[in-house]
């Protein structure tokens, strides 16, 4: 799977974004996203949650049928997400991606 995601940190710890990525089943896909992070979870300052909410678009036939919800290609998405903040630039995070699966990342503040 390939996944390239760029986010806009925005006042109040919002952010918004797009990332761009390869399904499982090799199809290309874009989701555009909104959300809100929230930082120091459980009293440790580096500890973040994420959640995202946006349209997800790129499961189409025959795999249409694997996201909820989806119309032609296009479906609602919800991301929920746990973090860590290794240093001012760099963190590391799980994504929940429904029944899915998880994903690992990477991100970098330039």
């Amino acid at each position: 799977m390939v996944l390239l995601a760029l986010d806009e940190q925005l006042p109040g710890e919002r952010l918004c974004g797009l990332s761009v990525f390869s399904n499982s089943f090799g199809q290309p896909a874009v989701y555009v996203y909104a959300g809100q992070q929230f930082k120091g979870l459980l009293g440790v300052p580096q500890l973040f949650a994420k959640v995202t909410a946006g349209i997800l678009y790129g499961y189409v036939a025959p795999y249409d049928n694997k996201v909820p919800l989806n119309y032609n290609g296009f479906s609602p998405a919800i991301i929920p997400a746990i973090g860590y903040q290794l240093n001012t630039h760099d963190s590391v995070q799980l994504q929940i991606l429904g029944n899915a699966g998880i994903m690992f990342s990477y991100g970098r503040r330039f």
